[in-house]
């Protein structure tokens, strides 16, 4: 019992967890009201920064820059525009890099990007192109004094051949310049954690972020994990067996399972989370409520959701 009082303490106190959110750029009209409902809803919050992602081959650019701008231009909010190398040029890269400073962003998720053909096939760079993370993550830096954030995989990325491989491939990304490392959703906490400490061993202290999904539809997100190499546990399955035809349900067990990870890697000292919303808000926002993050109002932000 004192260490719950102890916990419920440390999380409504000095307000020491941060988190902040990913959302993903619309396609149609009703997707971008959904997408700025969103935004309304979590932005009191007052998330560290928000991330909006880069579709494959850069199929999302224009509609990705002209959701950042709007974050920039309509709230108080910070944003993270991502940036891939596929399919593009140094050039068309290095311009859109521009055009983001130019709207007033200066935090970029640098990523190489999922193959043009699709994940599974082989990555091949443009001949013209950035080679991976670490070299568009040394272009960025001598466009600007970009904040730059980089992706990291607990359970190895799928096409690394070894974890030590994919550690030095990380390394490079850090040493051309790098801030900070968001990873891929992880459900079981023990690979967050030994992740961090190969990450420790190489060398790296930047922060490591660990990346949380609130699982709102337990087929869609494993079919997402199978993709990225997150492996679903036993445990997780059980949780929402059954569920299928019960949203409501799996919806309370979604955010109880999401506020335990949270709180079993807070247990281990880890302050900072990054949500995958999946331009869902009402399980994030719950999670974070039991986190003891309490919203603060802005016209500003009240003003771009309406």
């Amino acid at each position: 019992m004192a260490d719950n009082k102890e916990r419920k303490s440390r999380l409504l106190g000095a307000g020491e967890i941060d988190v902040s959110f990913e959302f993903f750029p619309p396609k149609t009209e009703k997707m971008e009201e959904a997408l700025w409902q969103c935004i309304g809803r979590l932005a009191p919050l007052r998330p560290e920064f928000v991330s909006v992602t880069y579709g494959a081959g850069g199929s999302t650019r224009e509609r990705t820059h002209a959701t950042v701008a709007r974050i920039v231009r309509s709230t108080d909010l910070r944003p993270a525009a991502h940036l891939t190398c596929v399919n593009a040029s140094r050039a068309e890269v290095d311009a859109v890099a521009r055009a983001y400073w130019d709207a007033g962003v200066r935090h970029i998720v640098a990523l190489r990007g999922d193959p043009a053909a699709g994940v599974g096939t082989r990555y091949e760079p443009h001949p013209d192109g950035y080679v991976n993370a670490a070299d568009l993550v040394a272009g960025l830096k001598r466009i600007g004094n970009f904040e730059i954030s980089v992706a990291g995989y607990p359970e190895k990325h799928p096409e690394s051949p070894t974890f030590e491989a994919d550690i030095e491939n990380l390394k490079a990304k850090i040493d051309a310049g790098a801030d900070r490392i968001i990873t891929q959703f992880v459900f079981d906490s023990a690979h967050y954690l030994r992740f961090l400490e190969r990450v420790r061993a190489a060398g790296i202290w930047v922060p490591v972020m660990p990346g949380i999904v609130p699982i709102h539809n337990y087929k869609q997100v494993s079919g997402f994990a199978s993709k990225t190499g997150a492996t679903m546990p036993a445990w997780l399955t059980r949780r929402f067996d059954g569920l299928e035809n019960d949203p409501l349900t799996t919806q309370m067990v979604a955010v109880a399972v999401a506020h335990d990870q949270v709180m079993s890697l807070v247990d281990e000292g880890i302050k900072k989370f990054h949500f995958y919303t999946l331009n869902r808000a009402d399980l994030v926002y719950a999670v974070c409520h039991l986190l003891g993050i309490r919203p603060v109002q802005s016209a500003k932000i009240a003003d771009a959701a309406a």
